[in-house]
């Protein structure tokens, strides 16, 4: 079987995925030994809004998990003096997190803190955990970033960069000297999971209050993309911590909707809903065989579809298979009680 520079497979068998679908139809299987299968060609579990006090009473307690993704939902309008994390509260911060500097104070200190204390409390996880399973830092910036008020791109890429320093993974790391980062996971793919063991992959998405604003035709996702083209340029691409994200399912090319041809290379991850991405008219291998990372949200909404918050065990592994077979890289819904299930990696059907 082929390697890359990044030493590891470059992709798994069609047979090896549908052996595993039977498995898991039967509510038995566990993560199958996907180490050294590279992170595009492996599909794990997040968790929807993890920073919710509802859903886990302390940041950590989504870290500790299992969880392939968690997500966190950021604003940053001129109304506030930092990056804040809450649901629907754009002036304040209401979440889980608490600002830990070590993992002794984890659970111990009061929550509602903003996005410096969200990334702190997962620094002070981190260090507790050394070689822990790669997990993707999903950020919905709800309203899109405001570089006017000190939240821009740059800005964005010092916090994550103070805070987790080293534990990125960065897309100065996957470019590895090719052009863009199209070019690298086309020539050489992603990192093996292996590779990958204690390291965060932050994800960008436009959240959607920007998405609704007919005002802003600056998404998070075009105004990141162009940030990384502009820093390639300088020869700065090492400054860079996130990876910006085609937002929604389509069929074809889903990035021919950016005018700007130059930055359509600046994208490897896409984030959409499951159900579309299923739906008959996007042809997922595309983005198997392109080696790409495809977040398929809202998983429980595929037909048939299944309870979004506590199915039992064998219909959550179910999905999980059906998605993989779908070529999911990870699927994501609100299954914060199922554990085994969070836990469980799978090999991704190939293109």
């Amino acid at each position: 079987m082929g390697r890359t520079r990044h030493g590891r497979r470059r992709w798994v068998t069609a047979a090896t995925a549908g052996l595993l679908a039977v498995g898991l139809a039967s509510g038995t299987a566990r993560s199958a030994d996907t180490g050294d299968s590279a992170y595009s060609t492996t599909t794990g579990v997040g968790v929807h809004n993890a920073y919710e006090k509802a859903t886990y009473p302390y940041f950590a307690d989504a870290l500790d998990s299992g969880a392939a993704l968690l997500e966190l939902d950021v604003w940053t309008n001129a109304f506030g003096s930092s990056w804040r994390v809450s649901h629907s509260n754009p002036l304040g911060n209401d979440n889980n997190c608490e600002n830990a500097a070590t993992a002794a104070e984890l659970r111990t200190k009061s929550r509602n803190q903003n996005l410096a204390g969200c990334l702190s409390d997962i620094r002070a996880w981190h260090d507790a955990h050394p070689g822990h399973r790669p997990v993707m830092l999903k950020l919905e910036l709800k309203d899109g970033f405001q570089a006017n008020s000190g939240r821009g791109p740059a800005e964005l890429d010092a916090l994550l960069s103070a805070k987790l320093g080293d534990a990125l993974f960065r897309p100065a790391d996957l470019a590895a000297g090719h052009t863009t980062l199209d070019e690298a996971v086309r020539a050489d793919g992603w990192p093996s999971r292996t590779a990958l063991a204690g390291r965060f992959v932050v994800e960008l998405i436009p959240g959607t209050v920007e998405e609704g604003n007919p005002l802003d035709s600056l998404w998070t996702d075009r105004e990141y993309a162009t940030h990384l083209r502009d820093l390639s340029a300088a020869g700065r691409l090492r400054e860079a911590a996130a990876f910006p994200a085609v937002h929604g399912a389509v069929s074809g090319d889903p990035r021919d909707r950016y005018t700007e041809a130059a930055i359509r290379p600046w994208f490897v991850v896409f984030d959409g809903d499951a159900a579309t991405y299923t739906g008959g008219s996007v042809d997922t291998g595309w983005y198997a065989r392109n080696q790409y990372l495809v977040v398929m949200t809202d998983a429980q909404n595929v037909a048939p579809a299944i309870d979004g918050t506590s199915p039992t065990q064998a219909q959550a592994l179910d999905r999980l298979a059906l998605l993989a077979g779908r070529h999911a890289s990870i699927i994501t819904a609100d299954w914060h009680a199922l554990t085994a299930v969070l836990s469980t990696v799978v090999p991704r059907a190939a293109g």
